[in-house]
C-alpha cells in the first residue's frame, strides 16, 4: 500500500501564493507519476497538475503559468507551488499517486482564496 500525507493549504487573499506538499510512503516503487487534483463545492474532481518520475509535467489550462509542480524522488514528495491565486482556485486539493494497481489519494487539504 501507499500512504500519502499532504501539508500546506489554508487561507490566502486573491493574488497571493500558497504551497502544497505530499509525501508518499509504503510501496512507493509502483508510483510512476504523482498529481494534484482539486474539487470545489458542487463540482467534479479535476486534475490540476501531474508529474512523472522523469519530471515531465502536465498542467490544466486553468493553472498554466501560475502553478508549478515538482517532485523530489529521493524524498518521494511532490510539491505544488500556486501563485496568482484567485477565487476559482478555492477547493479541496488532493494528492494522487499514479501507476499502482490501486488508486491512492491523500486526505485532502483546503485552499481558500478570499477576494
Amino acid at each position: 500500500q501507499v500512504q500519502l500525507v499532504e501539508s500546506g493549504g489554508g487561507l490566502v487573499q486573491a493574488g497571493g501564493s500558497l504551497g502544497l506538499s505530499c509525501a508518499a510512503s509504503g510501496y512507493t516503487i509502483c508510483i510512476s507519476a504523482m498529481g494534484w487534483y482539486r474539487q470545489a463545492p458542487g463540482k467534479e474532481r479535476e486534475l490540476v497538475a501531474a508529474i512523472t518520475s522523469g519530471n515531465i509535467a502536465y498542467y490544466a489550462d486553468s493553472v498554466k503559468g501560475r502553478f508549478t509542480i515538482s517532485r523530489d524522488n529521493g524524498k518521494n514528495t511532490v510539491y505544488l507551488q500556486m501563485n496568482s491565486l484567485n477565487s476559482k482556485d478555492t477547493a479541496v486539493y488532493y494528492c494522487n499517486a499514479m501507476g499502482c494497481p490501486t488508486a491512492y489519494w491523500g486526505q485532502g487539504t483546503q485552499v481558500t482564496v478570499s477576494s
